[in-house]
């Protein structure tokens, strides 16, 4: 297991749902809206995964912005957040790969031995 492609992932994840659903990926899994379960109930572009298998509010697919449908709400979320949302995908992997290697040498091997001595199964690059 490796924690940098762990964390790579994450952030990747998040990008993809904030850009498709307006919602950050533990909001997205949750419903929940600054720690209140609202799935459903905003009416808005932002989405998540309760709301989409109907346990919001607003029934399956729960209550959309300005009444418009699932299609209507992600292309519009895609079209606004495409270029953030490609750049994350594109440049967080690139970032975690230069940020890696730099850091082998000095850091993560040492960091790596100490860990393996502990008994646990990761690494950290």
């Amino acid at each position: 297991m490796n924690l940098t492609n762990i964390a790579v992932s994450a952030v990747v994840a998040n990008a993809v749902t904030e850009g498709v659903f307006q919602s950050n990926i533990v909001d997205f899994i949750t419903g929940r809206t600054d720690g209140v379960f609202k799935a459903g109930q905003d009416g808005s572009y932002r989405l998540t995964l309760p709301e989409l298998l109907g346990l919001g509010a607003g029934g399956i697919g729960g209550n959309y912005s300005k009444g418009y449908g699932f299609q209507r709400v992600v292309t519009d979320n895609i079209k606004k957040n495409l270029v953030p949302m490609m750049g994350t995908i594109i440049i967080a992997p690139i970032v975690a790969n230069v940020v890696t290697k730099t850091l082998r040498k000095p850091v993560i091997l040492p960091a790596n031995r100490l860990l393996k001595s502990t008994g646990l199964d990761v690494k950290l690059g």
